[in-house]
């Protein structure tokens, strides 16, 4: 039987930071929203709250300058990256993955590891900066694989150095283990386990080849949808939410 102690730990577990729920739930950002806390402009229950740590279970009725503040359900995106967009929320000079997104709040939107301009297919976008933090953290070594046109024909050679780790113009350390298979002379499809700045292009490189095409294809054990023409995204499953994470 759960003993009383116990019963208050699960239930201060559920409770939640006001400031993290107007971030949340919100176009402003945590600092913007200790700003409102403390100027007095959110009330939960009729009652002016100035404590951002003011925590809440999300029954209450929160109002931003008398507007109600509703729960937004976590959103987890699947996106076909076109070239030309970067992988950015905001962008002066050219146009982002977020502009692609026919959803409401999109600046609490993260994307989970970016791809180049000229880069292309996978990307994942979310606003569970947990979620993405477990993805993209060094430490998950959540592998990415990539299909990889080549200038020139690739030799069996750099297929051992990729798998023995490369030293990139610039670091002082190889690179982590990668696999590279082969598809023909000039593609292949390369599977790493960082996200090193323009790691697949330097890799190649290192090689004294260049790439000329780079798409991604897999994050994790999640597969671009193929379903999903250029430009198009989709929610993911449950499943494919739970089950990207690597064995």
């Amino acid at each position: 039987m759960m003993g009383i102690a116990a019963l208050h730990a699960i239930l201060r577990e559920l409770l939640m930071r006001l400031d993290k729920f107007l971030s949340n739930n919100t176009p402003y950002s945590r600092s913007q929203a200790h700003r409102l806390i403390h100027a007095g402009e959110v009330t939960v229950n009729g009652e002016i709250i100035k404590k951002t740590d003011h925590k809440i279970n999300g029954t209450e009725q929160v109002l931003l300058n008398k507007q109600q503040i509703l729960t937004q359900s976590v959103r987890y995106l699947m996106l076909n990256k076109p070239v030309g967009y970067v992988s950015a929320n905001h962008d002066s000079e050219n146009p982002t993955v977020i502009d692609l997104l026919d959803e409401i709040n999109k600046s609490s939107l993260q994307i989970v590891g970016r791809l180049d301009k000229d880069t292309t297919r996978l990307v994942l976008i979310t606003d569970d900066g947990e979620w993405n933090h477990k993805i993209t953290a060094p430490a998950s070594k959540c592998k990415k694989t990539y299909f990889v046109t080549l200038a020139d024909p690739i030799s069996q050679e750099t297929v051992a150095l990729f798998n023995q780790g490369v030293l990139l113009d610039g670091e002082k350390k190889l690179t982590a283990p990668a696999e590279l298979e082969l598809v023909n002379s000039y593609q292949a499809r390369l599977t790493i386990s960082e996200g090193k700045y323009h790691q697949v292009k330097r890799m190649f490189a290192a090689a004294g080849n260049k790439v000329i095409a780079l798409h991604r294809e897999k994050i994790g054990n999640l597969l671009l949808d193929s379903t999903l023409a250029s430009g198009q995204y989709r929610s993911l499953t449950h499943q494919e939410v739970q089950g990207i994470f690597n064995d």
